[in-house]
């Protein structure tokens, strides 16, 4: 998972973003305990249009008085679940109007079976996340709780990954194009992902790009999902809270 802030506008495979914009690298992120709909947030289902066809998208609210930033939570590879509902709420309740995009709208929406989820997944076209993730966006600003100016996201997993995607990365001459603050979580025991991790931090560096990650120890893959340790799961979420709080409340 990721965060980035972004103030201009950019490419057709970032989509037009006006104050802040949230960047996921291939990251694995699960949350702290999360909330249930209460008296501080309000969550329900809803639709919008991605081109011809129909986004389903779970929106969360905060309680507070004045426009929220936005935050889009990409899921994981196994779709819409309830991991991603109870993420996106964790996000409302701190603070942020909170939007998930079922990526699999318009293939009938999430399975119930992952394996059927991962199999479709796998044959999405990266084109048309694009689009779908530029339709989210899109209706986080139409709504008036929102502040236009200031729309983040934030990605588990694969989601990780395409929120990096998103922002025209993580290959190294796609980074040079990116123009926002990132925020990295990444696991100690998860090789398969670290092992990337060097590559795109020489990128960042040589490129002067903003963007800054911590390697959280003794856990591994998805550890804020599974909450191994549980202490390594909340310092993780404290970073990304602050960090959408400093790069989106400005």
């Amino acid at each position: 998972m990721g965060g980035r802030s972004d103030s201009r506008t950019v490419g057709r495979s970032v989509g037009l973003f006006g104050g802040g914009l949230a960047l996921g690298a291939a990251v694995l992120l699960s949350v702290r305990p999360t909330v249930r709909p209460s008296d501080d947030i309000h969550a329900e289902y809803v639709k919008y249009p991605s081109g011809k066809d129909t986004i389903t998208g779970y929106l969360a609210y905060p309680e507070r008085k004045d426009p929220a930033p936005g935050v889009v939570v990409i899921h994981e590879i196994f779709g819409m679940s309830d991991f991603v509902r109870q993420t996106t709420e964790q996000v409302a309740k701190d603070g942020f109007v909170a939007l998930a995009p079922d990526l699999l709208s318009r293939r009938g929406g999430t399975p119930a079976s992952t394996d059927d989820a991962r199999k479709l997944i796998a044959g999405l076209n990266p084109d048309t996340l694009t689009l779908d993730l530029d339709a989210t966006v899109a209706y986080l600003k139409t709504l008036k709780a929102v502040r236009r100016d200031r729309i983040g996201v934030i990605g588990f997993c694969w989601g990780g990954g395409q929120s990096f995607r998103y922002a025209t990365g993580p290959d190294a001459a796609a980074i040079a194009r990116i123009r926002a603050r990132g925020l990295g979580v990444y696991a100690e025991n998860d090789a398969r992902i670290d092992a990337g991790l060097a590559d795109v931090a020489a990128a960042v560096k040589q490129y002067a790009k903003d963007y800054r990650y911590t390697v959280y120890p003794g856990v591994g893959h998805g550890f804020l999902r599974s909450r191994e340790r549980p202490e390594m799961a909340d310092s993780a979420w404290g970073n990304v809270v602050r960090f959408f709080k400093e790069s989106l409340e400005r």
